[in-house]
């Protein structure tokens, strides 16, 4: 067996020789054979794919545990340790795509405040923009009851689905906990901080509804009007899109089993939409009363942009190009929600269907 010194091996992989010592700690990357006079570490020719496999993973910022993952899956099958480096780099994505929203609006606001001390970039535009909004909520046709709840105000939007035998006390009370963000003027500077507050609270009143009861809870997603900007906050399988341009997308990521398999490799969106487990929430406000981190983050608002709330009794049932055509064929917020809970009970309405649109349009000239 050709045998290599550890600093000639660390050469040849570009792994230091004090990672390697670590990594034979760690058991990740055992040296061949170990001097038993010296205690100095030998590996063998063959190793080098294992180890220059581990320096990539490294430069990746994969963490320790899911290399020696990884590197356990390639010795059987490295199809699936493809996989499971595909599905690491969907979550970093996701992850990134959170934080750079984030530092972009940082940047932003701090440029701002360094040009106009004690000035929020959204009072420059309140008096610019405005919203033009209607909600809609309806039992459909197969269930007995409607456990949604919607909201439209002002500054306020919100959707929440509840689940559970008190999942309409649980949505009704996480949207009227939040209902107090609709009634005072909000500074963009500090409204990520209120509406994770807000959160808190709307999590505690649903417990308070629930009396501890884990298999009841709600879904939530809302966003905050600021002047200029929306603020989005999001936690379960409601949706969040955004029309712009004549372009759809999706603002909010599901917090779902099947969404998780998704990011992950395992499984394509197709496959999703029949599997069993496609309801199956990662994330909720429940009666149980486990901390629930939101998803928040802020989009700057454009004249002509059109945001849709809704329950997954609309995504799950309208196919999304014909959400987009009812969202740019329809002239009023009011004429839109009606027309889009309308296509899903046509399509069977198997769920309550909830539907929140608002437009940012041009203040008018007083």
């Amino acid at each position: 067996m050709d045998m290599l010194t550890i600093g000639s091996f660390a050469k040849a992989c570009r792994l230091s020789p004090k990672a390697l010592r670590l990594y034979d700690e760690l058991d990740l990357l055992r040296p061949a054979r170990v001097d038993p006079d010296t205690g100095y570490r030998y590996y063998a020719v063959a190793q080098l794919e294992q180890a220059r496999l581990v320096a990539w993973l490294r430069r990746l910022g994969m963490p320790l545990a899911e290399i020696r993952r990884v590197c356990r899956l390639h010795d059987r099958d490295s199809t699936a340790a493809a996989r499971e480096i595909r599905a690491y780099w969907a979550r970093v994505e996701v992850e990134t795509a959170v934080r750079r929203d984030l530092a972009a609006f940082l940047v932003d606001h701090l440029t701002t405040d360094s040009q106009e001390p004690g000035k929020d970039t959204a009072m420059k535009d309140t008096a610019m923009l405005e919203l033009r909004y209607s909600a809609r909520s309806d039992t459909g046709r197969v269930r007995p009851a409607n456990q949604d709840t919607a909201y439209a105000g002002t500054r306020l939007l919100a959707v929440a689905d509840g689940f559970g035998p008190a999942g309409a006390p649980a949505s009704s009370a996480a949207v009227e906990a939040l209902r107090f963000l609709d009634t005072e003027e909000i500074a963009a500077g500090g409204v990520l901080n209120l509406l994770e507050d807000a959160v808190r609270g709307a999590a505690q009143a649903v417990q308070d509804v629930a009396g501890g009861a884990a298999d009841i809870g709600t879904t939530l997603t809302a966003l905050l009007w600021t002047g200029s900007r929306l603020a989005l906050m999001h936690v379960g399988d409601s949706r969040a899109y955004l029309l712009r341009d004549g372009e759809l997308f999706l603002i909010t990521h599901d917090h779902t089993i099947v969404q998780s398999m998704i990011d992950e490799g395992r499984l394509t969106a197709e496959e999703a939409v029949s599997h069993p487990q496609r309801a199956l929430l990662l994330k909720a406000l429940t009666g149980g009363g486990a901390a629930v981190i939101p998803d928040l983050r802020l989009h700057d608002a454009h004249p002509g942009d059109r945001y849709l709330l809704c329950s997954d009794g609309l995504s799950s049932v309208v196919p999304e190009d014909r959400v987009h055509d009812l969202l740019t064929s329809r002239t009023s917020p009011d004429e839109t929600v009606k027309a889009l809970v309308g296509a899903a009970n046509t399509a069977g309405g198997p769920d309550n269907v909830s539907c929140v649109v608002a437009d940012v349009v041009e203040r008018a000239a007083a």
